[in-house]
């Protein structure tokens, strides 16, 4: 059998984007599993979530929520680190860059190799990528939640931290008042879930426990489409939780057997294609997602850093 092509490099092609208005000023820009972003109105200002990855392809997003509002972007906040939603962000000229401390710290810590990581796995995300002017460090950062008013009648903008996950620094958005929930890559709605740098045990136990204790009426996932209604935000999480403990089951029983980081990668693809296989990103995640979670059954705590060397690497053993 030949070589699958690395990662999604041979993803080439633009996806529709599909801007939907979930309430009075509330706004998802969706993109056929590309990565999801949104914005809320407060009363004379706008808070922008997730940056895109390039200030180019930013701006094509900020073009379009012109239609809608001619609001100045007074916050950026920032679900996680990762590059492909960060690095977009002096395109807003935003006041006030949001994310969770354990974000700066990794930013500091991985971000330039995470740069040109995930362009290298995702080329067509990276618009113009000679546009990005360097890292995207916050400005403000909080440990467990943080209130923005938004001013007039427009209620509360609620950024909470629900436990390690995705990331060690993920974090969720929530309007009570609208019950509207964006979940950043904690959940993931007809989407493959990217787990390299994760926490599975926790992501699939107490912190998806926590987003779901939320209770909202439509959720916005780090890929796919928007859930509307609580049956679908809870089916949403379902999914992403039953991915995690597939993979949990059919690695742990791998190691529990002797066997190797390839015999683990060909046990959980065989248990999640016929489920996921059809999702985007479903075969450039998995070798990652393997890999990582292969290293935290071993005992190693925090992921170990990808570099492009690294991901190629780890794709020729288990993708070539």
């Amino acid at each position: 059998m030949p070589a699958k092509p690395f990662a999604s490099s041979s993803d080439l092609t633009e996806k529709e984007q599909t801007l939907e208005v979930l309430a009075d000023g509330v706004y998802a820009l969706t993109a056929e599993g590309d990565p999801n972003v949104g914005a809320i109105e407060g009363e004379d200002f706008l808070v922008c979530f997730e940056a895109m990855a390039t200030p180019v392809a930013a701006a094509e997003w900020l073009a379009r929520l012109r239609e809608y509002t001619d609001k100045p972007v007074r916050y950026l906040v920032l679900s996680h680190y990762h590059a492909v939603r960060v690095l977009g962000a002096s395109a807003f000229d935003a006041e006030v860059i949001v994310a969770h401390e354990n974000t700066r710290a990794l930013v500091a810590e991985r971000g330039l190799a995470d740069w040109e990581s995930e362009f290298a796995r995702m080329p067509r995300l990276a618009k113009d990528a000679a546009s990005v002017p360097g890292l995207t460090w916050p400005t403000l950062t909080f440990s467990d939640r943080l209130t923005i008013d938004l001013g007039g009648d427009r209620g509360e903008l609620e950024l909470r931290y629900c436990g390690r996950g995705h990331t060690e620094g993920d974090i969720v958005a929530w309007l009570p008042r609208q019950r509207v929930l964006f979940a950043g890559d904690l959940v993931e709605a007809q989407a493959a879930l990217y787990t390299g740098d994760a926490f599975h045990h926790e992501w699939a136990s107490s912190t998806l426990d926590a987003v779901a204790a939320i209770g909202a009426e439509a959720l916005v996932g780090g890929r796919g489409a928007v859930s509307r209604g609580q049956e679908a935000v809870r089916a949403a999480i379902a999914q992403t939780r039953h991915f995690l403990r597939v993979m949990i089951r059919e690695v742990t029983a791998v190691r529990e057997r002797g066997g190797t980081l390839a015999d683990a990668f060909t046990a959980a693809h065989a248990a999640l294609v016929d489920d996921y296989g059809h999702w985007p990103i479903f075969e450039h995640c998995l070798p990652f997602d393997v890999s990582r979670l292969w290293d935290e059954l071993a005992g190693i705590e925090r992921p170990v850093i990808w570099t492009a060397e690294r991901d190629r690497a780890v794709w020729a053993q288990l993708q070539g």
